[in-house]
């Protein structure tokens, strides 16, 4: 409700109480100052200890290529990285509809799937 009809149901139901009839109800309900100071529960961030560390420890990181990528960096086609792929030979991760290879997994294959001819 804007505040012009507030104004006006304010105005409307002034004119025609009737007596013995209970007036309108306020909008929204009211809001007492030991509402809004209650306790938080320990599970709540707010009742953390204050010397927990602000970030998580970072992770290693790690670079996600696309097929397209790495198809380019083993100089193969798309398709031998898909079938590398749902062979198990090579380790992805799917996202959507979409691949994605860890370098260090094409490090890995690589060096694994290198062979010695002497």
């Amino acid at each position: 409700m804007t505040m012009p009809q507030q104004r006006h149901a304010a105005q409307h139901a002034a004119q025609y109480a009737r007596p013995g009839m209970p007036a309108p109800r306020p909008v929204g309900r009211p809001v007492s100052a030991a509402t809004m100071a209650r306790p938080v529960g320990p599970a709540h961030p707010a009742a953390m200890p204050v010397g927990r560390p602000a970030v998580p420890a970072p992770r290693a990181s790690v670079t996600f290529l696309t097929v397209a990528e790495v198809a380019s960096m083993m100089r193969v086609s798309k398709m031998t990285v898909y079938r590398l792929v749902h062979a198990g030979e090579l380790s992805a991760v799917r996202v959507g509809r979409s691949f994605r290879v860890p370098e260090r997994a094409v490090q890995d294959y690589l060096r694994d799937a290198y062979t010695d001819i002497a």
